[in-house]
């Protein structure tokens, strides 16, 4: 039974999560002062303070029925839930709390961080937590009650949403040192305890429903898997005093643990209807579903008559209904009106937070009052695109292939001359404050665009002039001129529009602005040969060529979805080659492709992912298949755990291929070297570079460090093969960390090779 403080009913409308970041990236600006000593706590409290008010009075104004709390982070949802179950490795405990909360999310002086990577298949990272036969697990309701003290002084009455304990414990790593065959999930009772006196805590607060997201869920789970699910949620809503409790499973279908669900006393299941269907929803009789018809992670209007479609459908089968979000809108930007410099076609079509919250309230209002009610219509009907004219892409097949690898490696030795442990980096160098602020003069007409590539070329000779003086073997430019990674791109490619406050979080205070792939893709001209040209003419050494693969640019977009994914790729993929092309003709002889989303678009069940697979490495293949012989072709993949799909990596044929390693501390290494998933290293055929710098912590390597890293990967890949690289671009650190821990790199590289070569 429920508390005995009675729950309300479940209000007709809700949204599963909200941005956290604000608007205007506020949270960013006061964490960085904080971590930088520009600000203090107390400043940096009442920022958090300020948002989450914003955000609930702003529902509410909305019209939202149930608003959630216990959604902002400082940092990541995930790694605040170990906090609350008191699983902090020993390690990172402090005096301090928030000091060891960020020595977990960003590493401190001599403390590596904890593994980062991607939450399911979206290209948001979360801390991933350690789990031992040893932890000691211990309720820390603080951050929970306070959030519901918050907005209860404001009058509103929330819903705390938690990770569920099931897919914490799936997400967790088994700690160094459990014993073999242990895993995470085996501590299920006893985080399952915690959580029961978190829900005595909430109940005894008044708090009249939970949420607990398991969107593991919809992943395929095994017997065993299964089992737990059962017995946590048939314990959990056993408890006498306890809030009732919403079960939030989204990003795909429940499947075979739809079932398991309904099987147990929980009082609401909230299902994705957007990737997923409504299915065997009528086994959910006598709970309430929870319907998530408008879609949290994309940026479309919704179909209303569609969803209304669903929702009835739904209810017919399994009677009490309410309307909500597929999944958090921490997914998408917060308000598609102040996008006012996007054509007003495109922007009718458009939904970010606020307008899905709309959505979601007049769903609700429709469903319950019917179709011929007076409802007033807060959100326009979207416009569907026309796939009349659509540029359809056939399966390209490589033309004949390149050269097999050896054949193309000794062209390269012969052509590029490289050492034994070749060092180099991902790509980007730091953006300083200075170049930021003349891209944002250049967009408003405040500096004219001789003046901005002056600054552009000044960069690029500056971030050369470094490189050769630390002794790295292939440079790069810098990437200067891009804004990101893939918006670069999306500027420079028909078929995209860009946003200018459309920031969108992807871990801690790094935000990034999707652009929005409308229509169909093609390359007016070249996007990349000026600058890589012209960073090749200061020095003798080989520059990289810097691309973004076509399966990333995809991935890290919004994408249109009137046609297959597949499709939009193999466009993307044209795009891409003619750039390979043209800067393989202006004399760049080593290009990077980089393909980092490669692991997260993986389906999250088995049965699509061979598909998917496949053409994705054919989508890569065909892009850079039409380079020469001569000319080395890179990928990078980091922050996805690349080690599961080690055979896809392995057929995208690129000549090297860089990893993050340092901050996972070898695990692709590992999994290489147990010959699982695609063979062992000295079988992987080509050039390996794992990561030996964790760029997304402030702390420097020593070279010490950096040589038994690179120790360590000697004994999987033959050293003939092995390069030197970070895990990931440098741009988000500053010149000094970067300078100093790239020179301590290439000392590292430079011992070993003087060891090998003297042998």
């Amino acid at each position: 039974m429920t508390s005995s403080f009675p729950a309300s009913p479940f209000p007709e409308s809700t949204v599963l999560g909200y941005p956290r970041i604000g608007p205007d990236r506020e949270l960013k600006r006061a964490l960085e002062a904080y971590w930088e000593g520009r600000s203090d706590r107390a400043a940096l409290e009442e920022v958090a303070r300020r948002l989450r008010e914003d955000t609930w009075r702003r529902l509410a104004e909305l019209g939202l029925g149930g608003s959630p709390s216990n959604t902002f982070s400082y940092y990541d949802h995930v790694l605040d839930t170990a906090v609350l179950l008191g699983a902090v490795p020993e390690r990172y405990r402090h005096d301090d709390d928030l000091t060891a909360y960020f020595a977990m999310a960003r590493g401190a002086e001599g403390l590596p961080p904890l593994r980062m990577t991607k939450w399911f298949d979206t290209n948001y990272h979360y801390i991933v937590p350690e789990i031992g036969p040893e932890t000691i697990f211990s309720l820390d309701a603080a951050k929970p009650l306070s959030e519901v003290r918050e907005a209860r002084a404001l009058g509103l009455e929330t819903r705390p949403v938690l990770v569920g304990p099931v897919t914490f414990l799936l997400l967790s790593q088994a700690a160094a040192g459990s014993p073999d065959g242990f895993a995470p999930l085996d501590r299920l009772d006893d985080a399952v305890e915690v959580y029961g006196r978190l829900l005595g805590a909430l109940a005894a607060e008044g708090v009249g429903w939970v949420q607990l997201d398991e969107p593991a869920l919809v992943a395929d789970r095994t017997p065993a898997e299964l089992a737990a699910v059962e017995a946590a949620y048939g314990r959990l809503g056993g408890l006498a005093e306890r809030p009732a409790l919403l079960v939030a499973a989204y990003f795909g279908d429940l499947g075979e643990a739809l079932p398991v669900l309904a099987r147990t006393p929980v009082e609401a299941v909230a299902l994705d209807l957007v990737r997923g269907t409504p299915g065997d929803v009528g086994l959910l009789a006598g709970k309430t579903v929870v319907a998530g018809v408008v879609s949290g992670r994309d940026v479309w209007r919704t179909d209303r008559d569609r969803a209304l479609a669903t929702l009835r459908t739904a209810r017919e089968r399994a009677g009490r209904v309410a309307v909500a979000t597929s999944c958090s809108l921490l997914h998408v930007p917060y308000d598609v009106e102040r996008e006012t410099g996007l054509d007003p076609a495109l922007r009718g079509r458009l939904a970010f937070a606020e307008q899905k919250v709309a959505e979601v309230v007049e769903l609700a209002h429709l469903l319950v009052e019917g179709p011929g009610a007076d409802v007033p219509r807060l959100s326009a009907p979207q416009a569907r695109p026309s796939t009349s004219g659509a540029r359809v892409t056939e399966t390209r097949a490589p033309e004949g292939g390149r050269a097999p690898y050896a054949v193309r490696a000794a062209a390269q030795a012969e052509r590029l001359k490289l050492p034994l442990l070749p060092v180099t980096t991902i790509g980007s160098f730091p953006q300083t404050g200075q170049l930021r602020r003349a891209r944002a003069a250049l967009a408003a007409g405040e500096i004219g665009e001789a003046a901005y590539e002056d600054m552009v070329r000044a960069e690029i000779e500056h971030v050369i002039a470094v490189q050769e003086r630390l002794g790295l073997d292939v440079l790069v430019h810098g990437e200067p001129e891009r804004n990101d990674m893939v918006q670069y791109f999306a500027e420079h490619l028909d078929g995209f529009a860009v946003t200018r406050h459309g920031w969108v979080q992807s871990y801690g205070s790094r935000c990034t602005r999707p652009p929005i792939l409308h229509g169909d893709v093609r390359r007016p001209e070249p996007m990349t040969v000026r600058w890589a040209r012209y960073a090749q003419s200061l020095t003798s050494r080989p520059v990289k060529g810097m691309l973004t693969g076509p399966v990333t640019i995809v991935a890290w977009s919004f994408v249109r979805d009137d046609l297959p994914l597949r499709d939009v790729v193999l466009q993307v993929a044209d795009a891409v080659r003619e750039e390979v092309r043209d800067l393989e003709e202006a004399g760049i002889g080593v290009i990077q492709v980089d393909e980092p989303a490669l692991r997260e678009l993986l389906p999250l069940r088995r049965a699509g992912q061979a598909a998917y697979l496949e053409w994705a490495v054919a989508a890569y293949r065909w892009a850079t298949s039409g380079a020469g012989d001569h000319t080395q072709i890179h990928t990078h993949l980091c922050y996805s755990d690349a080690d599961q799909i080690l055979a896809a990596i392995d057929a995208l044929d690129a000549d090297v291929t860089s990893v993050e390693s340092a901050r996972s501390r070898g695990r692709v290494l590992a999994v290489m070297a147990s010959g699982v998933a695609g063979g062992d290293g000295r079988g992987f055929g080509r050039g390996l570079g794992p990561g030996v710098y964790d760029i997304h912590s402030p702390r420097v390597p020593g070279a010490d460090e950096v040589e038994r890293l690179l120790e360590e990967a000697l004994r999987v890949v033959p050293a003939d093969r092995l390069w030197v690289n970070p895990d990931c671009g440098l741009k988000t650190r500053s010149h000094e960390q970067v300078e100093a821990a790239l020179a301590n790199v290439a000392e590292a590289a430079a011992r070993l090779r003087e060891r090998h070569t003297s042998r």
